[in-house]
């Protein structure tokens, strides 16, 4: 099985992730299908279906985690420094708009657009790798093309 990259922080998230969802969803939603069942025809009780389905995924989603956990590789970007790769915080802006963005690439399990977490997967990490301080990038996306110069790299 192939290694999947991730950062401390994104190692951390998922195991605690894990944690909840063995330690607290798990017995509440055994609590509730017992409940449902106490209510009689299971055939037609809401209450019963319901939480089945959600015992269902609770359990899947256990079981991708601990498949993730197993395979993490846990890369500390604080060791690493040069072009950008996997971990690092890169300040780009926008030669088109001179919007500035600041990302930092992290594994897929991890990323987050939102919070700034850019997957390494995406067409603009893959166009980034390997770059450095001052390069400009011709990234295709979604929507269609765009010019990035990159004005700092970090990895912290």
């Amino acid at each position: 099985m192939e290694k999947i990259p991730m950062t401390r922080a994104g190692h951390s998230a998922l195991e605690i992730e894990l944690k909840q969802l063995k330690s607290v969803e798990r017995p509440a939603i055994i609590k509730a299908i017992a409940e449902a069942r106490e209510h009689g025809d299971l055939s037609e009780n809401a209450e019963y279906h319901s939480a089945r389905e959600k015992q269902s995924f609770i359990e899947g989603r256990i079981k991708e985690l601990e498949g993730v956990i197993s395979l993490a590789e846990v890369i500390d970007p604080k060791s690493l420094s040069g072009a950008i790769k996997f971990g690092a915080t890169v300040t780009l802006v926008d030669e088109d708009t001179e919007e500035e963005k600041t990302w930092q690439i992290v594994g897929e399990h991890e990323a987050s657009i939102e919070k700034g977490l850019l997957n390494i997967r995406s067409p603009i990490a893959r166009a980034l790798i390997g770059k450095e301080e001052g390069d400009s990038v011709e990234v295709r996306t979604p929507g269609g093309e765009k010019s990035y110069e990159i004005l700092k790299i970090s990895y912290v």
